[in-house]
């Protein structure tokens, strides 16, 4: 008697550790973790960001116009000068040649001139005699109107050799700070296809300009006389701010994405931008102060199994559940924007008795890919949101700001 009962003790204990077990597991089954964030009051901002280089708002190349060997350079890197400036010039022998024979060629064509002239005039008289033909008077007259050509023709050439003789030195177009130089005293430069350049002038580096390439889908964000902010890699601690000048419409492709330039005006007082330097640039497009925000991931998670009925919402657009407020999350479609007033109906999640989630129907602002502005809605500062699925064997799963790995259980 004794056996069966201890037989009929054990296999109750058996059945009763296997129902424990069971209910242990259906409830870890059903207790889903989530990784949670919080409802705060903030700043959203939308912000465009992009590389440039510095240079000055106005840069001139001087070149020579003529071939020669450089004979004196009076100017160095960094050098100020001022507009007509001497900075250097190309040994002229051979151009004072040229002029000099251009002046032998006008001296000579006018003797010619003065000697058609006298022997037209002679022919002249003879005709009016009838002691010449009307074909030698003719011809004189042509050989002075010829002499008078020659004598114009060798005017221009002395003209142009005047001129090039004049280009052998080089001034200054501008007041400026020369930023290269690219010849040496004895260097021999030839102008045959183009002219060659010698220096390059920066105008005033007190002012400068960064030139940043935006991308076509931030392009829209930005307007002339916006503020724009950048670093430089030699003051990391330090933020210089400008002004958009202009949007230029001269798109470029490269790697079949299209860019457009943006031109930065920015004042240098102290000098420390240098040409060529390059600059990070961020340009805030729209910005909210002080107002309910919650991780943009709270937009976008959707509980398992609920999609079909967030779709069929979606197309309703009407509400079930308990509180009344179930909506189709449109999370999916939130991007960092540069505006938005009237806002985009979506859903978040808090979680509910049982850690079941609930949602809560809001309308969202501004996004800028990390939070999302509510302009209203059933969500209040200091709500946690689900924000994602928490990994059950990690406790390292990564969070957005503010977003904090729920347990089991936990609220």
């Amino acid at each position: 008697m004794k056996r069966w009962i201890f037989i009929l003790i054990a296999a109750l204990a058996v059945v009763a550790a296997v129902v424990w077990w069971l209910g242990s597991s259906s409830q870890k089954r059903q207790a889903t973790p989530y990784r949670m964030g919080v409802a705060d009051r903030g700043t959203v901002q939308t912000v465009v960001s992009a590389t440039g280089t510095a240079s000055a708002v106005t840069t001139v190349s001087v070149g020579s116009q003529v071939s020669g060997t450089i004979l004196h350079i009076y100017v160095d890197f960094n050098s100020p000068v001022k507009q007509g400036q001497v900075i250097a010039r190309i040994d002229p022998t051979f151009l004072q040649a040229a002029v000099s024979e251009a002046e032998a060629s006008l001296e000579k064509a006018r003797a010619s001139l003065s000697q058609a002239q006298r022997d037209s005039t002679r022919v002249r008289d003879l005709f009016a005699q009838n002691l010449a033909a009307q074909a030698d008077y003719d011809n004189a007259l042509t050989s002075v109107e010829l002499a008078r050509a020659g004598m114009q023709q060798a005017q221009a050439q002395l003209s142009r050799a005047r001129t090039n003789l004049a280009y052998s030195v080089i001034t200054s177009p501008i007041d400026g700070v020369v930023i290269a130089r690219n010849v040496d005293a004895g260097q021999t430069v030839a102008a045959s296809l183009q002219a060659p350049t010698l220096f390059s002038i920066a105008q005033d580096l007190h002012k400068m300009q960064i030139e940043t390439s935006i991308d076509e889908a931030d392009i829209g964000g930005l307007r002339e006389g916006m503020k724009a902010n950048f670093t430089v890699d030699s003051y990391p601690d330090e933020r210089f701010e400008g002004i958009i000048r202009q949007v230029r419409f001269a798109a470029k492709v490269d790697q079949n994405v299209v860019t457009y330039p943006v031109i930065i005006d920015v004042d240098n007082p102290d000098l420390k931008l240098m040409p060529g330097m390059t600059a990070n640039v961020t340009i805030v497009t729209a910005r909210r102060d002080d107002v309910l925000r919650v991780p943009a991931t709270a937009l976008r998670f959707k509980p398992l199994g609920t999609q079909n009925e967030n779709s069929k919402s979606a197309s309703t657009g009407g509400a079930s559940g308990s509180d009344g407020a179930r909506r189709a999350s449109s999370g999916k479609n939130l991007k960092p924007q540069a505006d938005s007033t009237a806002g985009t109906s979506g859903t978040a999640y808090v979680k509910g008795p049982g850690g079941v989630p609930q949602p809560r129907s809001v309308r969202a602002g501004l996004n800028d890919g990390t939070r999302a502005e509510i302009l209203s809605g059933e969500i209040s500062p200091g709500d946690s949101v689900i924000v994602g699925m928490a990994a059950i064997t990690s406790s390292s799963a990564s969070t957005a700001p503010g977003m904090t790995p729920m347990r089991p259980g936990g609220h």
